[in-house]
């Protein structure tokens, strides 16, 4: 026997589905704060695509600032939860030369524009688009979201892989600590 559900049992169901993927994310483990020193940096890999507006933003035209270049897509749930992080520490470090680039991998700027809606705040700092994922081979990037802290000179020195809490004291600490070497 098959029972055709009616059409308040759908939205019941939906109203539950719904309200437990809400719960689920608030079961999510915390966004870490750590960033990987590289025991070897290496020169940071070309990277000249269009922004949103499309505009070319080429890294080589960075250097002299610490750039955090962060790869990621509206479908991957830690890219969406740290993307508001990377815009606090962008307005809090911008005073220190300290710029933000995230790389969108894959996806159109509809998609990325209207994701871009739901972040509170919402990012100012250069999103570009990298419409074929070509970058993601010379970066050499396994997952999303993996970010890279380019030093002044355009070594990258630090790697995350997975979703960072970017505007914590202690990551902040270690970005800003650039500027003091040689």
């Amino acid at each position: 026997m098959y029972i055709v559900p009616s059409k308040v049992n759908w939205f019941v169901a939906l109203c539950l589905l719904s309200l437990s993927g809400s719960l689920a994310a608030e079961g999510l483990p915390p966004l870490t704060h750590g960033l990987t020193a590289l025991t070897t940096p290496f020169q940071a890999p070309a990277l000249r695509l269009q922004d949103m507006d499309e505009e070319i933003v080429d890294i080589n035209d960075m250097k002299g600032k610490i750039v955090i270049v962060n790869f990621w897509a509206t479908w991957c749930p830690p890219c969406r939860r740290e993307m508001a992080s990377l815009e606090r520490l962008y307005l809090s470090a911008a005073d220190k030369n300290i710029v933000v680039l995230a790389v969108n991998v894959g996806e159109d700027i509809d998609t990325v524009f209207s994701f871009l809606g739901t972040v509170e705040p919402s990012p100012t700092f250069p999103i570009i688009m990298d419409k074929t994922s070509d970058s993601l081979k010379d970066w050499k990037v396994r997952g999303l979201p993996t970010t890279y802290v380019v030093d002044a000179s355009g070594m990258v020195r630090y790697r995350a892989v997975g979703g960072r809490e970017f505007d914590h004291p202690d990551l902040v600490k270690n970005i800003t600590a650039l500027h003091g070497e040689k």
